[in-house]
């Protein structure tokens, strides 16, 4: 068998680092059909006619950074190629139950402290997927006791063709444009976290988001509406509660966790105070309304009265519409200024200059700039610093967490 690995990012290591040390082994008492196979990487660093070969091919495990409607994948399809991910990869694998989360926002949040109630309460819970660890590589450690968060993005779930006994829709609304040719094919992914559930599986989602709604009404499984709307940031603790709950997690478990809960780094982070200035970073937001959200959280449980807030925003586009993010500045007085870098920062601005915001507008050239102008903007109005890029990193950065640490290492540098 020849196997190609499309994509060497985390992913596509770590499926080649699975493959490799299986040998001629068996793996849960399964059979090994890849005993005999020829492993060989292509990845855009070799070119742009990297994919030129795919139907040379038998088996594909294509990494979610390389999109599954490229021209030379489909017809790969046609020409009988196979296609796996690592995500497939560990469904045919994994003897553990699994419960499946996606969602545009929330989701790495509800992933987390759901993984930290069911460890809190003794069970034997693994975290893994879109969140930073493959799937693959907890798979040495799962029994058939064994439960494992498993977080999934559009790319994960789009040729997928299993759903989790446990499905977990949280707040959902367009994304990667730059990557799906369209929004029916985004909603269209994310609904296979349902599509192939059974009837005595069970699915949870927000009420509040339209987008859920349809993802779980295409699951013929049981269905449990969640409401928290009213609850800001904090409607991601709702939705894990009601989990753990549902899975018959002890109440003190739960209080307890969700008391004790520090956030997840990137996401409304407190980085520093410097100068009566505090610095949040926001990094993980990749979308417009995830930064208006963050906005709008400043009016919602982090002050009885909103701090002046300056906004550093802007990175990769990803095709979105940024009215959502237009509207929110215009309906909120406490966002002073707003600096603008990365790609998109010209697109950002004619788009805010056209809605006459009554706010100041900077452009800068690096985020180091941003920061420190950002900083000398918050000191005369005693507020603070709202890192929330709403685009995806990789004009500059590695990744999002990339981003988000050389953030708060500028801040960490900066004098009083």
């Amino acid at each position: 068998m020849k196997i190609a690995i499309l994509g060497f990012g985390r992913e596509g290591k770590a499926v080649f680092k699975f493959l490799s040390a299986r040998g001629g082994s068996s793996f849960g008492g399964k059979k090994n059909k890849y005993k005999k196979a020829t492993i060989e990487v292509l990845d855009q660093k070799h070119g742009q006619d990297y994919l030129k070969d795919l139907d040379t091919f038998d088996l594909v495990f294509r990494s979610p950074g390389v999109p599954y409607n490229r021209p030379e994948i489909q017809r790969a399809i046609k020409n009988g190629v196979k296609f796996s991910s690592v995500t497939k990869l560990f469904f045919e694998l994994c003897p553990a139950k699994v419960i499946g989360i996606t969602g545009t926002k929330g989701k790495g949040t509800t992933a987390t402290l759901l993984y930290k109630i069911l460890k809190a309460s003794g069970a034997d819970v693994h975290l893994a997927g879109n969140i930073g660890k493959p799937a693959i590589d907890i798979l040495p450690k799962l029994r058939n006791s064994s439960t494992v968060i498993l977080e999934l993005s559009s790319f994960q779930l789009q040729d997928l063709g299993q759903s989790p006994p446990i499905s977990i829709v949280t707040e959902t609304f367009e994304d990667h444009m730059d990557a799906h040719k369209s929004v029916k094919e985004y909603l269209d992914a994310k609904t296979n976290i349902a599509r192939h559930q059974k009837k005595d599986d069970v699915i949870f989602y927000f009420a509040d988001s339209d987008w859920a709604k349809k993802i779980a009404l295409k699951s013929p499984a049981k269905k449990i509406a969640v409401y928290g709307g009213s609850f800001g940031l904090k409607k991601n603790f709702v939705m894990a509660a009601t989990v753990a709950a549902y899975l018959g997690v002890d109440r003190k478990f739960i209080v307890r966790t969700l008391k004790n809960f520090p956030g997840i780094k990137h996401r409304m982070e407190l980085v520093a105070e410097n100068c009566g200035v505090r610095f949040y970073n926001d990094s993980a937001s990749t979308n417009p309304r995830t930064t208006a959200a963050a906005i709008l959280e400043f009016t919602n449980t982090l002050n009885a009265k909103p701090y002046p807030l300056v906004l550093i925003a802007g990175g990769k586009d990803k095709n979105l519409d940024y009215a959502p993010l237009a509207t929110t500045l215009a309906n909120t007085s406490h966002v002073k200024t707003v600096i603008l870098l990365g790609e998109n920062k010209n697109k950002v601005f004619e788009k805010l200059k056209i809605e006459n915001l009554k706010l100041k507008i900077e452009l800068a050239d690096d985020l180091e700039i941003a920061v420190k102008n950002a900083y000398q903007s918050a000191k005369i109005y005693g507020g603070a610093v709202l890192f929330s890029p709403g685009a995806a990193s990789f004009d500059m950065f590695k990744d999002y967490q990339d981003r988000g640490e050389q953030f708060k290492e500028i801040v960490k540098k900066l004098k009083k």
